[in-house]
């Protein structure tokens, strides 16, 4: 580290960032329950980030490259030279870097790597398999991450955290056909209750796939949200508060001014959260250095904060924003059951699912869903749906159960009811 910034502050630099990170893991590849093969992994990851001033001061420039941590002392300034000459190609309108601030570190500890992997291990061993539906390979991938942050401005913090992911690759069988069905799931320690429960389902969802008929066309039907792909229509607000979109004037929205006119649904309410458990994001500052904290993004569906990293923050006149990591949207009026009432179409497999962060344009291809006509529920297949997040503000429906996916805490049912649904 010493070497780094001695070079950095010899080359002529306006400011500087170090990112080294240091990752431990365990890894594991299973064909069915058969151990294939595992390794460990021991890497580190150095990050320059340079900047430098243009024409007296008129523009602040940056650039980043990654330097192994092997690299000695003329490649890294040979690096480092190349930096800066990038950085000074780049016409920024200048902005101040984040300065040291006092706040609360987490305490984040993550445990052993062995009894870690054993967990995890040890769910998989406990899925409710049956002789059609099975587990036909599973990845586990297990890491400690110490992750270090050196500024220029004198910001010196040192995090550590779990950070661990698992793929999952699921077959079922029915009548001489097969389907299979994939998941990923990013977890900080391990979760074992809610990875068998999400597994179960998809395991269920395998089930169902095999014996869908086509999806019919359906006019003014409710579309219900109640897997993963949900996180696409909070991602909206959330980008739609960015401070980089709000400055480029791409953002719908307003901080003070309510989402919608007019709201008969239920309203949004979103929360950055510094802490979430068994997230992995769970940060004391950001990557720049800033310190992470609750806030109110969204409260009753009208805006309260913009959030994002230090030049757009700087252009909106932020002087505490951040970029978030976790955060969680609050649950509504009604319960999961009630809002499957009646007629709707909940689907839970998509070939592919978009929320357009900008102009909120919905789209997706219907994998499997089960159609509702309020009396007979039945699993189909095929079509797509389509559709604005903008028609929907003012009338749209959460649960007020909720669910964890990664760091996000989102209603565990979302209903919109204006999507235009395209039958087989």
């Amino acid at each position: 580290m010493e070497r780094f910034i001695n070079i950095l502050n010899a080359a002529g630099t306006d400011g500087w960032e170090i990112r080294d990170e240091k990752t431990r893991g365990w890894e594991f590849y299973f064909i069915r329950h058969r151990l294939d093969q595992n390794r460990a992994k021991d890497i580190e990851q150095i990050t320059l980030k340079v900047f430098k001033k243009i024409e007296d001061g008129k523009y602040l420039g940056f650039a980043t490259a990654e330097v192994s941590p092997t690299a000695d002392d003329e490649e890294i300034k040979k690096t480092v030279d190349e930096l800066v000459y990038k950085a000074s190609l780049v016409k920024n309108k200048p902005y101040e870097l984040v300065q040291p601030k006092a706040f609360e570190p987490l305490v984040n500890v993550p445990a052993p790597l062995a009894e870690e992997a054993g967990r995890f291990i040890s769910a998989f061993n406990e899925m409710p398999e049956t002789d059609t539906e099975d587990i036909n390979s599973f990845e586990i991938f297990t890491n400690v991450v110490e992750r270090r942050l050196v500024t220029s401005e004198g910001i010196d913090v040192t995090e550590h955290y779990p950070d661990s992911t698992v793929e999952v690759v699921v077959n079922a069988r029915r009548d001489g056909h097969e389907i299979e069905l994939y998941r990923l799931y990013e977890l900080g320690a391990c979760d074992s209750e809610g990875l068998k429960h999400d597994v179960s389902e998809v395991l269920q969802f395998g089930k169902d796939r095999l014996r869908t008929v086509p999806t019919p066309k359906l006019s003014g039907v409710p579309v219900i949200l109640s897997t993963d792909a949900a996180l696409e229509v909070y991602r909206f607000f959330l980008g739609s508060l960015n401070a980089a979109y709000v400055v480029r004037k791409m953002s719908p929205f307003e901080v003070g001014k309510a989402l919608a006119e007019n709201i008969t649904g239920d309203k949004v309410t979103i929360d950055a959260l510094r802490f979430v458990e068994g997230s992995p994001r769970n940060f004391s500052c950001d990557e720049e250095g800033s310190p992470i904290r609750d806030l109110c993004l969204i409260k009753d569906s009208v805006p309260q904060a913009y959030w994002g990293g230090r030049m757009f923050s700087q252009y909106l006149g932020l002087e505490d924003s951040f970029n978030i990591s976790n955060w969680a949207v609050k649950g509504g009026s009604l319960g999961a059951e009630e809002l499957r009432k009646g007629e709707y179409l909940e689907i839970v497999e998509f070939s592919d699912f978009q929320v357009d962060e900008v102009t909120g344009d919905i789209f997706g291809e219907i994998r499997l869903a089960y159609y509702s006509d309020g009396k007979t529920v039945t699993p189909v297949t095929g079509g797509s749906v389509s559709g604005s997040m903008l028609d929907n503000l003012a009338d749209m429906r959460m649960s007020s159960e909720t669910r964890r996916y990664s760091h996000a805490v989102i209603p565990s049912v979302t209903k919109l009811g204006h999507i235009t649904i395209a039958g087989v």
